[in-house]
């Protein structure tokens, strides 16, 4: 399954703020948006908004006022103006394409925007409450054995009873379980954490759900018979 069909993946990745310029040009032509050079990303709202500009393939520049080198002025080939400055807001989709979400018309509206896409402790969505038919019975009393003993720490998850409730919770360490990730912080991959699930009596569907969680990010997972459905996510309920 890839991380674009992982069903524990959730939102936007790296939500941020583009500064970009809405440009007109010759009457019978389509308004472009262009952001400025890197050289005049200096300049204010009010140093752009309004003033005569020169368009390139990437980028626009401030000509009144400013002073242009030769070679950026060869890259332009239209004059036009600058009607107004807009904040956009991109973020990367699950396969890595940058997303355009949506315009704002000042900085700080854009970085509430980012913030509130961010919930900026870090945490939001990290704890999932899933039912426990995404596992079989047997997966499920393995957890429950697991919870009543010491883990050893390479397996980096750790389950854990919640009192007063057959519900059985699940820590995940050290996530997200990518070969990247985990190469730096225990020297190892993906496949071989796998694998040495497997080898400890893991059924194959608990391994399957945790290394989706631990993809995503998720810290906390907790089984429920009487917790939602996760969609896209297999069930074991009638085996």
């Amino acid at each position: 399954m890839s991380q674009i069909d992982n069903p524990f993946h959730r939102g936007y990745q790296n939500p941020r703020i583009v500064r970009t310029l809405l440009i007109t040009y010759e009457d019978d032509c389509a308004p472009v948006w262009r952001p400025l050079h890197t050289s005049q990303a200096h300049l204010s709202d009010d140093d752009v908004a309004q003033f005569p500009c020169l368009i390139g393939k990437d980028f626009a520049l401030i000509t009144e006022g400013q002073e242009v080198p030769e070679d950026l002025e060869a890259r332009c080939q239209t004059e036009g103006i600058v009607r107004t400055v807009v904040y956009a807001v991109a973020a990367d989709d699950f396969d890595g394409r940058q997303m355009h979400v949506g315009d704002t018309y000042s900085e700080e509206a854009a970085r509430e925007v980012v913030r509130r896409l961010k919930f900026e402790t870090g945490f939001y969505s990290r704890c999932w409450e899933i039912s426990s038919a995404h596992i079989t019975e047997e997966a499920g009393r393995y957890l429950a054995e697991l919870a009543d003993t010491v883990v050893p720490s390479r397996f980096l998850f750790h389950p854990f009873r919640i009192p007063y409730s057959p519900a059985i919770g699940v820590k995940l360490i050290a996530t997200p379980w990518t070969d990247e990730n985990l190469q730096m912080i225990e020297g190892t991959t993906a496949e071989a954490l796998k694998e040495t699930h497997r080898k400890k009596g893991m059924p194959e569907c608990l391994v399957e759900v945790l290394h989706l969680a631990a993809l995503a990010d998720v810290r906390m997972l907790v089984f429920d018979a009487d917790a939602p459905i996760l969609a896209g996510l297999k069930l074991h309920d009638d085996e």
